[in-house]
């Protein structure tokens, strides 16, 4: 009787075996788990490629800046090109950011119309002098008026520091009824840690343009400089370079960027009230922020009946000039007008403020007389 014999499979080789887990399920080996987790951080890092290579761009110049982009760039190609960037927009398309990613550094302006002005025509010289006759002077131009079923649409923009005297402005349009804040029912438009100086970060040169256009104000607050007190810029046109904050061709570039927001306010038909930088506990905060000040009330000044310049450096110093962290409410006891960093505002500085904006509007428009005519 022959039996038959079956070959034996071979041994595994000592340290190939694959660990198995009490239900048979194998566990991976190190190697294995290393490669896995090195492809998921490939893989998160492409579905975030946009928003790294942003943020690279956004980082002041120097040597991280320029490996920053160097490794962030590709990532970026790679990501649009394999589709993996589509999650992220679409993420931020259902939040409402939908160009959170997008680079916009163009900071480009036209031309606000011209001022209009009644020249009268000379009388054809017929040789004989005539006494001279006193000029009339000219009737001023009568306010526009609103009221509360036609109210003054205001926009409220700026950086942090615009903030707290925002929602104190909301509240009192509120109570001033002629005056109603857009979007009905939001609060200011306060973006942190941007400005004028950074379009890279922020651009608020194409975001007001687009939201003038889209709310239709008839006035905006704005607020900027808190963020723009340094030497970095970017957005500047072509073969233009800038000296050190403060010098000559930094202030000529701020210029443009101040009275290119004015005009861009002037096409649409809105009035301006820009509030100016506030003294800060800083000595040397308070003489950069001078700088921008003298700047942003230069600006205003060049648009009479366009723009107006809210102080509140001299508002908000103490009797010898200094920081004040506390001043007189109208009750004439001691109230908490500055936050504790020395530069922001408590909301008793903010309410200070918003009157102080009124009063500007008062001046441009007619809010009041609404309460004598019949039916309002």
């Amino acid at each position: 009787m022959t039996v038959e014999t079956h070959p034996t499979r071979p041994p595994r080789p000592p340290g190939r075996r694959r660990r198995s887990t009490e239900d048979g399920r194998r566990t991976l080996t190190a190697g294995h788990a290393l490669v896995i987790a090195v492809l998921a951080l490939v893989f998160a890092c492409l579905l975030n490629a946009p928003g790294m290579h942003k943020r690279a761009f956004n980082q002041p110049e120097g040597w991280q800046r320029d490996v920053a982009l160097a490794v962030t760039a590709p990532l970026a190609d790679v990501s649009h090109a394999l589709l993996l960037d589509r999650p992220r927009k679409a993420l931020q398309s259902v939040l409402g950011r939908e160009d959170e990613d997008r680079i916009d550094t163009a900071v480009v302006f036209t031309p606000a119309p011209p001022i209009t002005s009644t020249t009268p025509t000379p009388t054809p010289s017929t040789g004989h002098q005539s006494p001279a006759q006193p000029k009339p002077t000219p009737k001023p131009e009568p306010k526009v008026a609103f009221s509360p079923s036609k109210p003054l649409r205001i926009w409220i923009a700026g950086d942090s520091l615009v903030i707290t005297p925002g929602w104190a402005i909301v509240r009192a349009a509120g109570k001033a009824r002629a005056i109603r804040t857009v979007p009905v029912g939001d609060g200011p438009d306060g973006r942190v840690a941007t400005g004028l100086e950074r379009p890279d970060v922020f651009n608020w040169f194409t975001y007001i343009r687009q939201q003038v256009r889209k709310l239709k104000p008839k006035a905006i607050i704005l607020e900027f400089g808190g963020n723009d007190d340094h030497s970095y810029m970017t957005g500047l046109p072509k073969g233009v370079s800038i000296g050190s904050f403060g010098s000559p061709s930094w202030k000529a570039e701020y210029r443009r960027r101040v009275g290119g927001l004015l005009d861009i306010a002037a096409r649409e038909g809105a009035f301006v009230v820009w509030i100016g930088l506030p003294i800060t506990r800083s000595p040397a905060q308070t003489q950069r922020f001078d700088i921008i000040n003298s700047i942003v009330e230069g600006e205003t000044r060049k648009r009479p009946g366009r723009a107006a310049y809210v102080d509140t450096y001299s508002r908000f110093a103490s009797d010898d000039g200094g920081f004040a962290q506390y001043l007189d409410d109208s009750s004439g006891k001691q109230a908490l007008v500055r936050a504790p960093d020395g530069v922001h505002f408590e909301p008793a500085g903010g309410d200070i403020i918003a009157r102080m904006v009124l009063q500007s509007l008062n001046r441009q428009f007619d809010l009041t007389s609404w309460r004598t005519r019949p039916n309002g």
